[in-house]
């Protein structure tokens, strides 16, 4: 098992010297998300301070772009890595779609399966020299002339991961991704008996091994210094968690466990815009499912213990901000792992 680290910069600039602590470190990959920021420049700055820690997006929203473009993106992160870039993408909701991006929503697992698909085509073409020529159902790509293209790198083979929380993106990941983000809204029965099970039909699939798909995923890790850090990160986790749970993409985890009553209470409450008293619907027994705790020392071998099995790569939903704590946690993992 990977430890990973993710950030949530205020400005891409901090991307630079935050994924330089990260590989001191001696964490995996360094991840960027897209909230606030563009995830690709942030990645730009960081290939540009670091030299051997992965570089990658959890997640860059695919259907915000057309594969062309992310095709570019990709290859120019890859170059300026020296070889690692992954690219990691998630197909957001319809709302964010149609009214942030002002984008078509369309069938979202078939798009996101085509859309890898049409991406390699591109790359394809660039690195071999032969003649664009991908017709799909939602993307039709035949002109790549000279001009356009920006020819062959020593590193054309950039890993692609797609984040899924159902069962037909879990699929499309196996089918034809080289890796899975895994939503931090999971448990481990959700990851035994939906998201693994659904991955491996994907595989089964393209006849392929498990192998070749990576497990990666985000965990609400409540660590800190004090039993009262501890405790305060856990509580705003359950905020988190009743945001996430309130919408109806999540509500599978949800029902798994018998808890579809708690997410209709959630759902209602964000719908009458009562955000302050959603964490109260969140009880103790739920949240603990959700979460691991404990000190710095020791969430390594926690995570590791909980997750060992299961997940190839772990990063926690906790930005990383480049304290020292974090090498503790490291250290912590490669002892157990």
């Amino acid at each position: 098992m990977q430890i990973d680290a993710e950030v949530a910069v205020s400005e891409p600039a901090e991307a630079a010297a935050l994924s330089k602590k990260a590989e001191e470190f001696g964490f995996d990959c360094f991840w960027v998300n897209e909230t606030k920021h563009d995830p690709f420049v942030q990645l730009a700055v960081a290939a540009g301070t670091t030299g051997k820690i992965a570089l990658g997006t959890s997640i860059a929203v695919a259907f915000a772009r057309s594969p062309t473009t992310l095709a570019y993106t990709a290859w120019d992160i890859q170059s300026l890595s020296r070889g690692r870039m992954i690219l990691g993408l998630g197909s957001q909701v319809k709302g964010h779609i149609e009214r942030r991006f002002g984008m078509k929503w369309e069938a979202p697992a078939p798009k996101m399966r085509e859309e890898i698909l049409a991406i390699r085509s591109v790359w394809t073409s660039w690195q071999e020299g032969t003649k664009l020529n991908f017709s799909g159902r939602f993307f039709q790509l035949d002109l790549m002339s000279p001009f356009f293209n920006p020819g062959s790198i020593p590193y054309p083979r950039i890993p692609i991961y797609v984040a899924g929380v159902n069962t037909e993106m879990c699929k499309v990941a196996g089918e034809v991704a080289e890796g899975l983000h895994v939503h931090p809204l999971h448990t481990v029965r959700y990851l035994e008996e939906v998201i693994i099970p659904a991955l491996e039909q994907g595989v089964a699939k393209a006849k392929r091994r498990r192998t070749e798909v990576a497990v990666a995923a985000s965990i609400f890790a409540a660590v800190g210094e004090s039993s009262k850090e501890v405790s305060n990160v856990k509580e705003a986790y359950r905020a988190q968690i009743a945001f996430y749970a309130s919408t109806k993409s999540y509500r599978r985890v949800m029902e798994l466990h018998g808890w579809g009553d708690i997410a209709d209470k959630l759902r209602l409450r964000s719908m009458e815009g009562d955000w302050k008293k959603m964490p109260d619907e969140v009880p103790d027994d739920v949240l603990d499912e959700f979460v691991v705790e404990g000190s710095w020392e020791d969430i390594g071998d926690k995570i590791v213990t909980k997750y060992r099995g299961l997940i190839d790569r772990a990063r926690l939903y906790l930005p990383f901000d480049g304290d020292a704590n974090w090498r503790t946690l490291v250290d912590g993992f490669r002892a157990r792992g």
